[in-house]
């Protein structure tokens, strides 16, 4: 069931105000995705993606501390009446801040001489940052319209894809490829594997019980990663 903060969308209560950050801060996110990503796989000016990303990851920072500020001094003033709400917020908005951390970390890849512009499965790691960046744009709008039938859609394809992506890094931990070519991409995976099981973490956290956050089928499943 979601949150009864998801369901009030009457903009009067603190908790519909940090919830609707929480949605900008997944933006933000998929903004450092979409750009750290994009200088992995294009060859991008990695002064300016660099300086882009960096920000954006402080943004992020700056606002999980501040909301958490907020959740405390909520918890003051009304009681403990939404306390499951407020942990499941705090839980949900360490989720977001990991997706961000996990961008710079690609961003570490690049800065380290990874390069895969010109690599032969190009389209193929396209289409994958294509992918993960549209789910990162999907659980924002599942936030932002407390949509349980979109959650549920969204972190059955995530749980798809962390499959996907974890069965490529095993074929190439049998690779007979050079390791130049095989080890970036291996830990470009991993990092996205990372993100996919924070996206499916974060509608998770929106919609079930707080007992069952970071997990699936009634809790015996852990989604994170």
């Amino acid at each position: 069931m979601v949150m009864t903060f998801f369901r009030r969308g009457d903009g009067d209560s603190g908790l519909d105000l940090i919830t609707a950050r929480t949605v900008s801060m997944v933006s933000d996110a998929r903004h450092s995705f979409d750009m750290a990503s994009t200088a992995l796989l294009s060859g991008a000016d990695l002064d300016t993606v660099g300086e882009d990303v960096r920000r954006t990851d402080a943004r992020i920072n700056a606002a999980e501390q501040e909301l958490r500020g907020q959740l405390v001094v909520h918890v003051s003033v009304q009681g403990s009446g939404d306390i499951g709400e407020v942990l499941g917020l705090i839980l949900l908005i360490k989720k977001i801040e990991r997706i961000g951390d996990q961008s710079k970390n690609i961003l570490y890849l690049a800065e380290d001489g990874a390069d895969l512009s010109n690599a032969e499965d190009l389209d193929l790691l396209i289409g994958y940052r294509r992918t993960i960046s549209e789910m990162l744009g999907e659980a924002a709008d599942v936030l932002a319209q407390a949509d349980e039938v979109g959650a549920a859609s969204l972190r059955e394809r995530c749980k798809a894809l962390q499959e996907e992506l974890t069965s490529h890094i095993r074929d190439l931990m049998h690779s007979e490829q050079p390791g130049h070519e095989v080890v970036p991409r291996a830990i470009l995976f991993r990092y996205w594997k990372r993100i996919v099981a924070n996206i499916a973490g974060v509608v998770t956290t929106a919609t079930e019980p707080l007992q069952h956050h970071g997990y699936e089928d009634g809790g015996n499943v852990d989604l994170d990663d």
